[in-house]
């Protein structure tokens, strides 16, 4: 089995049936939680398992953390035998979103030990435009895999960290928001506008082309040609997810130690909103000049 980062869609259809691959349709929309799911039981890739971004790749909300906090060893491992997935197993991951929930289980299953993920290049679209079958309804009880989910904790950054190191950061922060979230214009799902001090904009859309498809290496290396190639990369979005296809982009151009602060913003305005009793007395001082910085 491969563990190459993406796949196309005729090179799925090949192994499609192969006892050792297992698909996961990740499918998900912000604001209808419940739609990703129904969209899946009208129609995807044969033999394909749905993974649902707040309830299989997201642990549940608390104060702390962003709107989809990572989920602990025991979640995920657990989501991923009833998937299917062992230690042998070719995982792949698509949505119908230019790989924005994708990218969030291809950077999950990494960050928790399994490297033989790939993103389908394109998603579903490709797939159906390449007219290839689909299915409809819930797929059958996969037989339990026996994956073990040991975390990498170096992947991650937290806020404590992060926060601390702002006076002279020894990494660029990467914000994959679009341009007016970060620029504090507009901010239709989180309590603050703007970004973190220091941070610039990658927006993730730049990652794929129109299509939802990946766009070429050297368009992808173009993108991050202006940060030296051997910096320390930080990336965040609203709740951690987005910011993943940004990571999928630099593993695909060979810069594979970039972080991802996984509460992201969500989890920034948080400790601003409510600043954390153990060190309150830096983070009350600092609130405000941390909400927006044009």
């Amino acid at each position: 089995m491969s563990d190459r980062a993406a796949i196309e869609v005729f090179e799925l259809a090949e192994i499609l049936h192969h006892p050792q691959v297992v698909v996961l349709d990740c499918r998900y929309d912000l604001a209808e939680p419940q739609a990703g799911e129904q969209r899946f039981r009208e129609g995807h890739i044969p033999g394909a398992r749905y993974a649902s971004l707040h309830r299989d790749l997201s642990a549940p909300v608390g104060r702390y953390g962003g709107r989809h906090p990572l989920p602990d060893p025991r979640q995920f491992q657990e989501f991923a035998r009833r998937a299917g997935i062992s230690r042998d197993t070719r995982v792949i991951v698509y949505d119908d979103q230019r790989l924005a929930f994708a990218a969030r289980a291809w950077w999950l299953l990494r960050y928790f030990g399994h490297e033989q993920v790939s993103v389908l290049n394109g998603g579903l679209r490709a797939w159906r435009e390449s007219g290839l079958p689909q299915e409809s309804g819930d797929t059958a009880p996969a037989q339990s895999g026996n994956l073990t989910c040991r975390p990498r904790r170096h992947l991650v950054i937290g806020y404590g960290p992060l926060h601390r190191g702002l006076e002279n950061p020894p990494w660029q922060l990467i914000d994959a928001r679009d341009t007016e979230r970060f620029l504090g214009i507009e901010e239709p799902i989180d309590p603050i506008a703007g970004h973190i001090p220091t941070a610039i904009n990658k927006p993730w859309q730049c990652v794929t082309d129109d299509n939802g498809r990946l766009k070429s290496r050297e368009e992808l290396a173009g993108n991050w040609r202006d940060i030296p190639a051997d910096e320390q990369l930080v990336n965040y979005c609203g709740s951690g997810v987005t910011a993943c296809a940004n990571l999928l982009s630099l593993h695909l151009i060979g810069r594979t130690n970039a972080l991802l602060y996984a509460g992201s913003w969500s989890d920034w305005c948080a400790h601003i909103l409510h600043p954390d009793n153990s060190d309150q007395s830096t983070q009350t001082s600092k609130a405000e000049a941390l909400t927006v910085d044009h």
